[in-house]
């Protein structure tokens, strides 16, 4: 709930910043900021030293996936509309939940099937407002098409969190997945022919960026790499039918924003949603 909580605060940080610097350079330097924080406690302990490098390969595969998503978002929203990505992105938990089936041979009831839709339809409600006349109006593009190899490839990151893990020291792992995420996201800048612009970074979009790279990215990295090998990806990404409803509810505490009464049933709809899977995970494992 935390990295949910913090994840939705991104939301909010990163409109602020939107227009200063490119997208590729803001997620370079939420990768590198995180990483250098790390730095010198990874480096002043030397059983952590010693990991670095047997951890880096494996970190390197799990970062790749996750940067490949902001890639793949980024060039999609050249084309298409945040509301058709916030529609496509609460696909992640049951596709996730698909290739959990795959990878640890877990279970997908038809329950759990129209809980997932479920959750799809409470998200959906909240992102298009309750207004069925836009719900109707939506339709794919190429742009979607992009994001949805996007989606596929968030999933497969949340898979590699827990298939790749190795009883890892879990903060070497982290840091590694951080320094992983910068190599890519550098390459990306380098491939895209765009410039870092971090000087454009001053006064109040300051204070954006480093909770960006502190509470967006160290400690949700962190967590959900944590939580990932205890609950499961299907679990941990069932939280994501949460997140419009937290936005909504941060911008109304953080800016004053009214949540307007056509969104609350979505809200109820998807936390719902989230209740049910959870319990469910919970029953499997006791029964197990």
């Amino acid at each position: 709930m935390l990295a949910t909580i913090l994840v939705a605060g991104s939301f909010l940080a990163s409109e602020k910043l939107a227009g200063i610097i490119n997208p590729f350079s803001l997620t370079l330097l939420r990768f590198m900021g995180a990483a250098l924080i790390l730095l010198p406690i990874i480096f002043s302990n030397p059983r952590w030293r010693r990991s670095i490098l047997p951890t880096l390969p494996r970190a390197m595969i799990i970062s790749l996936f996750f940067s490949i998503f902001f890639i793949c978002f980024f060039e999609s929203l050249n084309i298409t509309t945040a509301l058709n990505t916030g529609t496509l992105y609460t696909l992640v938990p049951f596709i996730t939940a698909l290739l959990c089936m795959i990878a640890f041979r877990e279970r997908i009831t038809v329950k759990h099937v129209v809980v997932y839709l479920l959750g799809v339809a409470g998200t959906s409600w909240v992102i298009f407002s309750g207004q069925l006349d836009l719900l109707l109006s939506f339709s794919l593009n190429k742009g979607d098409l992009i994001f949805m190899a996007g989606v596929f490839f968030m999933c497969c990151y949340s898979i590699s969190m827990k298939f790749l893990y190795r009883n890892d020291e879990m903060v070497v792992l982290v840091f590694c997945i951080l320094v992983g995420g910068s190599l890519w996201m550098a390459l990306a800048l380098f491939f895209s022919s765009q410039t870092l612009q971090w000087d454009l970074l001053q006064g109040q979009s300051i204070y954006y960026m480093a909770y960006l790279v502190i509470g967006a990215t160290l400690a949700t990295v962190y967590i959900y790499q944590k939580t990932t090998i205890v609950l499961g990806p299907a679990r941990v990404n069932a939280y994501i039918y949460l997140n419009p409803a937290l936005v909504a509810v941060l911008l109304f505490l953080i800016d004053g924003a009214s949540i307007p009464m056509a969104v609350v049933p979505g809200i109820l709809i998807s936390s719902i949603a989230t209740v049910i899977l959870q319990k469910s995970r919970v029953q499997e494992n006791i029964v197990k």
